[in-house]
């Protein structure tokens, strides 16, 4: 999910969709297990029939993408016809919650990954995709293994990652040079002291805009993720088990507030994440935190000043040291798709994502759009300028997704995080106020689980 246009609607979303695969197990309802009726999802020998299939790509900037692709593997395969009906996101969100409610899902829905995913697995609408996608498979050893991870539920597949997105901490390296710092920092506190000698410099080490919440939680899925067991936070972050007692949250917090005071500014919860990115593009601040969609805004074509489109590289926020959870953890997620487990068609759907993710039109997808492909190999300089080459390769390094906080969690929990972090940023709480919230939070949404 592109959070640079959603900003914090992910919590309502989840809420909408909880409240719509709810009534899909209402009683009275015949409950189907995920993955059920789908005996072998082997392309058919000979491939015929029809295939439905919901994108929320309607964007005109994307959705013709989409519309070629499905064109190709028609023309391909003759006897296949495949309705392909795109929608804006909010349409989307509608039509997902009347669809899962009559339980007349395409064969191929759009999914985000995190919670959102995870209700269709638990209500039985997601066929399980495993015998061809998992990761011992040819169709999976393609993809980065941390885009397939990230629908995965229980240790099996449920989604085929379409596209990729991932957090970034971008940085000036003619502003580093100038401060005296010769290297990226490789620990959080490296990176602490270095926003010090940036300072001293004249740089705003960080520019950072909070006014819709989601920035500051994009902070708080990665420092989470730092300081957290991945066994604890998969515990915590299912509605039916959390609690958010282990003590790497309130030091999460504690990092993000040294952040806050030492890199960037008390001010922030009234600076849009635009304007706060507009402090680094015209070189008043040394690093800015965006995710990797946004990096052809840096660019001398996206309109970035040439002093900073040719002088600037990313790197991770780092770890601190010493940190309990999984440093190789990375912010961010794909969006994908799901195959629908009553579809009569399942082994067809499978074919036609297969065809989606094959490495020409996973290439296509970065010349076409300039969105990042889960394919392994899918971005080379000749579809692609460096950094975002780069990153592609480094995410296929990540142990795993850290996926957004706000779409990973309960909405109850979600709404906590968004407003516990913005008084962190202003001063007005304190890193144990924040956590009480969320475990009161929590609690109230594993009673709503019950």
């Amino acid at each position: 999910m592109k959070h640079t246009t959603r900003n914090a609607t992910a919590a309502v979303l989840s809420a909408v969709v909880a409240a719509a695969l709810a009534a899909c197990g209402a009683p009275g309802t015949a409950k189907v297990e995920a993955g059920s009726g789908v005996q072998n999802l082997a392309a058919p020998a000979e491939k015929s029939g029809t295939i439905t299939m919901v994108t929320k790509f309607a964007d005109p900037k994307y959705a013709p993408y989409f519309q070629s692709v499905v064109k190709a593997y028609e023309q391909a395969n003759p006897k296949v016809t495949i309705n392909l009906e795109q929608v804006g996101d909010q349409p989307y969100k509608d039509k997902i919650r009347v669809l899962s409610a009559s339980k007349q899902l395409p064969d191929i829905y759009f999914s985000w990954a995190g919670d959102f995913a995870n209700k269709f697995v638990r209500a039985g609408l997601a066929a399980d995709l495993t015998s061809v996608i998992g990761p011992d498979t040819a169709w999976g050893k393609t993809f980065s293994p941390a885009a397939l991870k990230a629908f995965a539920t229980n240790g099996k597949n449920y989604g085929v990652p379409i596209d990729l997105d991932a957090k970034y901490l971008a940085y000036n390296k003619n502003a580093f040079t100038k401060a005296g710092i010769n290297a990226a920092p490789t620990t959080l506190e490296e990176l602490l002291g270095d926003c010090d000698k940036l300072k001293s410099a004249g740089y705003i080490p960080i520019a950072f805009g909070n006014q819709y919440g989601w920035p500051a939680i994009h902070y708080m899925t990665q420092l989470n993720a730092y300081n957290v067991a991945p066994a604890t936070l998969a515990k915590d972050y299912n509605p039916a088990t959390g609690a958010f007692t282990d003590p790497g949250y309130v030091k999460a917090l504690d990092q993000f507030g040294s952040i806050i005071s030492r890199c960037s500014s008390k001010d922030a919860n009234g600076v849009s994440h635009e304007a706060g990115q507009a402090t680094f593009i015209n070189g008043q601040a040394a690093m800015h935190y965006l995710e990797s969609v946004e990096f052809s805004v840096l660019t001398a074509k996206g309109g970035a000043p040439k002093a900073v489109a040719d002088n600037w590289s990313f790197m991770r926020l780092p770890a601190p040291q010493g940190a309990g959870g999984d440093p190789g953890a990375l912010t961010g997620a794909p969006d994908g798709f799901m195959v629908n487990a009553q579809s009569k068609n399942a082994a067809l759907a499978v074919d036609v994502l297969k065809f989606m993710t094959s490495q020409q039109n996973a290439s296509k997808l970065t010349t076409d759009i300039g969105w990042l492909s889960p394919v392994m190999g899918s971005a080379t300089s000749a579809n692609a300028f460096p950094q975002l080459e780069a990153a592609l390769a480094d995410i296929s390094k990540a142990s795993q997704f850290a996926i957004w906080l706000d779409t990973v969690t309960n909405a109850e929990v979600a709404n906590a995080y968004l407003s516990g972090v913005e008084g962190i940023i202003d001063g007005s709480k304190t890193s144990q106020d924040v956590m009480t919230a969320v475990q009161q939070a929590a609690a109230k949404a594993k009673q709503q689980a019950g």
